[in-house]
């Protein structure tokens, strides 16, 4: 990598307050049966994942600044969920959580 861009990384770090967020997001504990793969966060999210059990597969992301969406705060999106998207709170896991497993069972 060119010293250039580190310094474009740097600044996407800036802006994207990294570390900052570092504080903020809150831990989730997934169930032993679930596969976690983390991704980067690319299109303006800050975080990414995906989750595979068995077949099914669930993409997974957290937007901070409502650049994906627009929901008021900072926010989880579930997809698939239920033939759509479903969003919730960064503070509700309980919530995020349950949304995975549904869609999950729905696949």
């Amino acid at each position: 990598m060119e010293y250039e861009d580190f310094n474009k990384v740097y600044e996407v770090e800036r802006i994207m307050e990294y570390r900052k967020w570092c504080g903020e997001i809150p831990h989730i504990t997934f169930p032993n049966d679930w596969q976690v793969q983390v991704i980067p966060p690319f299109a303006g999210a800050v975080v990414r994942f995906k989750i595979k059990k068995g077949d099914a597969s669930v993409s997974i992301y957290l937007d901070c600044y409502d650049r994906l969406g627009c929901y008021g705060q900072p926010y989880w999106e579930v997809y698939p969920h239920e033939n759509d998207v479903f969003r919730c709170d960064m503070e509700n896991t309980e919530t995020l959580l349950k949304a995975i497993a549904e869609s999950i069972a729905e696949q």
